[in-house]
Protein backbone atom coordinates (compact mmCIF):
# COMPACT_ATOMS: atom_id res chain seq x y z
CA UNK A 1 0.00 0.00 0.00
CA UNK A 2 1.07 3.54 -0.77
CA UNK A 3 1.10 6.60 1.50
CA UNK A 4 -0.21 8.94 -1.21
CA UNK A 5 -3.69 10.18 -0.23
CA UNK A 6 -5.99 10.31 -3.25
CA UNK A 7 -9.16 11.38 -1.45
CA UNK A 8 -9.69 13.16 1.84
CA UNK A 9 -12.94 14.34 3.41
CA UNK A 10 -13.04 16.32 6.67
CA UNK A 11 -16.07 17.14 8.84
CA UNK A 12 -18.68 16.50 6.15
CA UNK A 13 -22.21 17.33 7.31
CA UNK A 14 -25.38 17.23 5.23
CA UNK A 15 -29.01 17.89 6.09
CA UNK A 16 -32.27 17.74 4.16
CA UNK A 17 -34.81 20.50 4.81
CA UNK A 18 -38.38 19.37 4.19
CA UNK A 19 -39.73 21.47 5.94
CA UNK A 20 -37.81 20.68 9.13
CA UNK A 21 -34.05 20.11 9.04
CA UNK A 22 -33.08 16.43 9.13
CA UNK A 23 -29.36 15.64 9.51
CA UNK A 24 -28.29 12.93 7.02
CA UNK A 25 -24.49 12.90 7.44
CA UNK A 26 -22.84 13.87 10.72
CA UNK A 27 -19.20 14.93 10.95
CA UNK A 28 -17.77 12.45 8.42
CA UNK A 29 -13.98 12.40 8.06
CA UNK A 30 -12.06 9.80 6.04
CA UNK A 31 -9.16 9.39 3.67
CA UNK A 32 -8.31 6.86 0.96
CA UNK A 33 -4.74 6.07 -0.09
CA UNK A 34 -3.38 5.05 -3.48
CA UNK A 35 -3.76 1.29 -4.00
CA UNK A 36 -6.28 1.00 -1.15
CA UNK A 37 -9.44 -1.09 -1.54
CA UNK A 38 -12.06 0.30 0.86
CA UNK A 39 -15.70 -0.70 1.33
CA UNK A 40 -18.50 1.33 2.93
CA UNK A 41 -21.17 -0.75 4.65
CA UNK A 42 -24.21 -0.15 6.82
CA UNK A 43 -27.97 -0.68 6.82
CA UNK A 44 -30.17 0.88 4.13
CA UNK A 45 -30.80 4.54 4.92
CA UNK A 46 -27.59 5.00 6.95
CA UNK A 47 -26.22 7.54 4.45
CA UNK A 48 -23.81 5.42 2.36
CA UNK A 49 -25.06 6.49 -1.06
CA UNK A 50 -25.48 10.12 0.04
CA UNK A 51 -21.85 10.10 1.15
CA UNK A 52 -20.74 8.57 -2.14
CA UNK A 53 -22.57 11.32 -4.08
CA UNK A 54 -20.71 13.96 -2.09
CA UNK A 55 -17.31 12.24 -2.39
CA UNK A 56 -17.84 11.92 -6.15
CA UNK A 57 -18.60 15.70 -6.39
CA UNK A 58 -22.11 15.03 -7.77
CA UNK A 59 -23.72 16.57 -4.67
CA UNK A 60 -22.30 19.96 -3.65
CA UNK A 61 -24.84 20.82 -0.93
CA UNK A 62 -22.81 19.96 2.19
CA UNK A 63 -20.62 21.45 4.89
CA UNK A 64 -16.98 20.42 5.31
CA UNK A 65 -14.05 19.91 2.98
CA UNK A 66 -13.33 17.46 0.18
CA UNK A 67 -9.95 17.03 -1.48
CA UNK A 68 -9.32 14.84 -4.53
CA UNK A 69 -5.72 14.46 -5.65
CA UNK A 70 -4.83 17.09 -3.04
CA UNK A 71 -7.16 19.70 -4.59
CA UNK A 72 -10.06 21.35 -2.76
CA UNK A 73 -13.42 20.61 -4.40
CA UNK A 74 -15.52 23.22 -2.60
CA UNK A 75 -16.27 26.42 -4.47
CA UNK A 76 -15.75 24.96 -7.93
CA UNK A 77 -18.17 25.55 -10.77
CA UNK A 78 -20.27 22.69 -12.15
CA UNK A 79 -18.13 22.73 -15.29
CA UNK A 80 -14.93 22.38 -13.22
CA UNK A 81 -16.46 19.53 -11.21
CA UNK A 82 -17.54 17.75 -14.40
CA UNK A 83 -13.92 17.92 -15.54
CA UNK A 84 -12.74 16.50 -12.19
CA UNK A 85 -15.24 13.63 -12.49
CA UNK A 86 -14.08 12.76 -15.98
CA UNK A 87 -10.38 13.08 -15.23
CA UNK A 88 -9.91 11.93 -11.63
CA UNK A 89 -12.85 9.63 -10.81
CA UNK A 90 -13.96 6.36 -12.42
CA UNK A 91 -17.53 5.20 -11.77
CA UNK A 92 -18.97 1.70 -11.57
CA UNK A 93 -22.64 1.36 -10.67
CA UNK A 94 -25.01 -1.53 -9.98
CA UNK A 95 -26.47 -0.83 -13.44
CA UNK A 96 -23.67 -0.55 -15.96
CA UNK A 97 -25.16 2.25 -18.14
CA UNK A 98 -23.54 1.01 -21.33
CA UNK A 99 -24.84 2.37 -24.65
CA UNK A 100 -26.35 -0.81 -26.06
CA UNK A 101 -25.98 0.04 -29.77
CA UNK A 102 -22.27 0.88 -29.31
CA UNK A 103 -19.57 -1.78 -29.38
CA UNK A 104 -17.68 -2.69 -26.22
CA UNK A 105 -14.64 -0.79 -27.50
CA UNK A 106 -16.71 2.34 -28.27
CA UNK A 107 -18.27 2.27 -24.78
CA UNK A 108 -14.86 2.04 -23.10
CA UNK A 109 -13.42 4.83 -25.28
CA UNK A 110 -16.21 7.35 -24.51
CA UNK A 111 -14.78 9.04 -21.36
CA UNK A 112 -11.32 9.12 -23.00
CA UNK A 113 -12.65 10.91 -26.08
CA UNK A 114 -14.62 13.30 -23.85
CA UNK A 115 -11.46 14.23 -21.93
CA UNK A 116 -9.79 15.31 -25.21
CA UNK A 117 -6.33 14.74 -23.76
CA UNK A 118 -5.23 12.04 -26.21
CA UNK A 119 -5.79 11.36 -29.89
CA UNK A 120 -8.55 8.94 -30.88
CA UNK A 121 -5.92 6.37 -31.88
CA UNK A 122 -4.27 6.54 -28.46
CA UNK A 123 -7.63 6.36 -26.65
CA UNK A 124 -8.42 3.24 -28.72
CA UNK A 125 -5.07 1.72 -27.73
CA UNK A 126 -5.67 2.53 -24.03
CA UNK A 127 -9.18 1.03 -24.26
CA UNK A 128 -7.85 -2.21 -25.76
CA UNK A 129 -5.25 -2.34 -23.00
CA UNK A 130 -7.96 -2.01 -20.32
CA UNK A 131 -10.04 -4.72 -22.00
CA UNK A 132 -7.00 -6.98 -21.96
CA UNK A 133 -6.41 -6.36 -18.23
CA UNK A 134 -10.02 -7.41 -17.63
CA UNK A 135 -9.79 -10.49 -19.84
CA UNK A 136 -12.42 -9.33 -22.34
CA UNK A 137 -10.33 -8.10 -25.29
CA UNK A 138 -12.08 -10.66 -27.50
CA UNK A 139 -15.40 -8.84 -26.92
CA UNK A 140 -14.14 -5.48 -28.27
CA UNK A 141 -16.23 -5.53 -31.47
CA UNK A 142 -19.40 -6.99 -29.94
CA UNK A 143 -22.35 -4.70 -29.29
CA UNK A 144 -22.98 -4.07 -25.60
CA UNK A 145 -26.50 -5.57 -25.87
CA UNK A 146 -24.98 -8.95 -26.83
CA UNK A 147 -23.17 -9.38 -23.51
CA UNK A 148 -24.05 -11.21 -20.30
CA UNK A 149 -24.51 -9.26 -17.05
CA UNK A 150 -21.06 -10.21 -15.80
CA UNK A 151 -19.42 -9.17 -19.09
CA UNK A 152 -21.26 -5.84 -19.04
CA UNK A 153 -19.97 -5.08 -15.57
CA UNK A 154 -16.40 -5.84 -16.69
CA UNK A 155 -16.83 -3.45 -19.62
CA UNK A 156 -18.08 -0.81 -17.15
CA UNK A 157 -14.91 -1.33 -15.07
CA UNK A 158 -12.72 -0.99 -18.19
CA UNK A 159 -14.56 2.25 -19.02
CA UNK A 160 -13.95 3.54 -15.45
CA UNK A 161 -10.21 2.91 -15.91
CA UNK A 162 -9.75 4.62 -19.28
CA UNK A 163 -8.59 8.03 -17.96
CA UNK A 164 -6.28 6.60 -15.24
CA UNK A 165 -8.42 8.06 -12.43
CA UNK A 166 -7.15 8.83 -8.94
CA UNK A 167 -9.97 6.73 -7.55
CA UNK A 168 -12.77 4.44 -8.74
CA UNK A 169 -16.06 4.77 -6.86
CA UNK A 170 -18.56 1.95 -7.00
CA UNK A 171 -22.18 1.80 -5.84
CA UNK A 172 -23.29 -1.81 -5.27
CA UNK A 173 -21.17 -3.09 -8.20
CA UNK A 174 -22.13 -6.72 -7.55
CA UNK A 175 -25.77 -5.97 -6.66
CA UNK A 176 -27.10 -7.42 -9.92
CA UNK A 177 -24.63 -10.29 -10.28
CA UNK A 178 -24.73 -13.93 -9.22
CA UNK A 179 -22.13 -15.32 -6.85
CA UNK A 180 -19.72 -16.49 -9.57
CA UNK A 181 -19.70 -13.12 -11.33
CA UNK A 182 -19.48 -11.27 -8.01
CA UNK A 183 -16.30 -13.19 -7.25
CA UNK A 184 -14.87 -12.35 -10.69
CA UNK A 185 -15.54 -8.63 -10.11
CA UNK A 186 -14.00 -8.82 -6.64
CA UNK A 187 -10.86 -10.49 -8.02
CA UNK A 188 -10.59 -7.81 -10.72
CA UNK A 189 -10.83 -5.06 -8.10
CA UNK A 190 -8.22 -6.79 -5.94
CA UNK A 191 -5.83 -7.07 -8.87
CA UNK A 192 -6.37 -3.42 -9.81
CA UNK A 193 -5.40 -2.29 -6.32
CA UNK A 194 -2.49 -4.69 -5.84
CA UNK A 195 -0.94 -4.73 -9.31
CA UNK A 196 -1.93 -1.30 -10.62
CA UNK A 197 -2.13 0.65 -7.27
CA UNK A 198 -5.65 1.80 -8.15
CA UNK A 199 -7.65 3.26 -5.25
CA UNK A 200 -11.17 1.84 -4.93
CA UNK A 201 -14.10 2.93 -2.78
CA UNK A 202 -17.06 0.54 -2.88
CA UNK A 203 -20.50 0.97 -1.29
CA UNK A 204 -21.84 -2.54 -0.76
CA UNK A 205 -24.47 -4.55 1.13
CA UNK A 206 -22.47 -7.72 0.44
CA UNK A 207 -20.74 -8.54 3.73
CA UNK A 208 -18.68 -11.31 2.14
CA UNK A 209 -17.36 -8.82 -0.43
CA UNK A 210 -16.67 -6.15 2.21
CA UNK A 211 -14.77 -8.36 4.63
CA UNK A 212 -12.20 -9.22 1.95
CA UNK A 213 -11.40 -5.57 1.14
CA UNK A 214 -8.43 -3.85 2.79
CA UNK A 215 -10.62 -1.77 5.07
CA UNK A 216 -14.29 -1.43 5.99
CA UNK A 217 -15.88 1.94 6.77
CA UNK A 218 -19.05 1.08 8.69
CA UNK A 219 -21.86 3.63 8.89
CA UNK A 220 -24.87 3.94 11.16
CA UNK A 221 -27.40 6.79 11.30
CA UNK A 222 -25.27 9.11 9.19
CA UNK A 223 -22.09 8.60 11.19
CA UNK A 224 -18.97 6.49 10.73
CA UNK A 225 -18.85 4.04 13.63
CA UNK A 226 -15.78 2.09 12.46
CA UNK A 227 -13.03 2.57 9.88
Amino acid sequence: MNNVTVLKATHINKSFRDPVTVPILKDISLSIGKGEFVSITGKSGCGKSTLLYILSTMDTEYEGDLFIGGEQMRGRTERQLAQVRNEKIGFVFQFHYLISEFTVLENVMLPGLKLKRFSEALVREKAMDRLEILGIKSLADKNANQLSGGEKQRVAIARALINDPNIIMCDEPTGNLDKANSLIVFDIFKELTEKHTQALLVVTHDQEFAKNTHRIIEMEDGKIIRQ
